[in-house]
C-alpha cells in the first residue's frame, strides 16, 4: 500500500524520505549509498524503505459494487 510515515520499530519518520530515494535509485545510484545521504543510518528503517511494495496503484481500479437488493 502506501509507504508508513514512521518506522514500526524505532518511531522515525521515513515517509518524507521514500520519494527522494525512490527518484534516486530509478537515476542509477546504488540504495545504500542514497540510504546514507538520506541520513537513515538504523537497519530498522532501512528494511521500511527497502522492503517497501508499491501497490495502490494495482489496487485502485478494483471498485466493490453493491449487491442489489430485490
Amino acid at each position: 500500500m502506501m509507504i508508513p510515515v514512521r518506522c514500526f520499530t524505532c518511531g522515525r519518520p521515513i515517509a518524507s524520505d521514500y520519494l527522494k530515494f525512490v527518484e534516486r535509485v530509478k537515476k542509477g545510484e546504488d540504495p545504500g549509498k542514497v540510504l546514507d545521504d538520506l541520513g537513515i543510518t538504523r537497519y530498522c528503517c532501512r528494511r521500511m524503505i527497502l522492503s517497501h511494495v508499491e501497490l495502490i496503484d494495482d489496487i485502485i481500479p478494483f471498485e466493490v459494487v453493491p449487491e442489489i437488493e430485490e
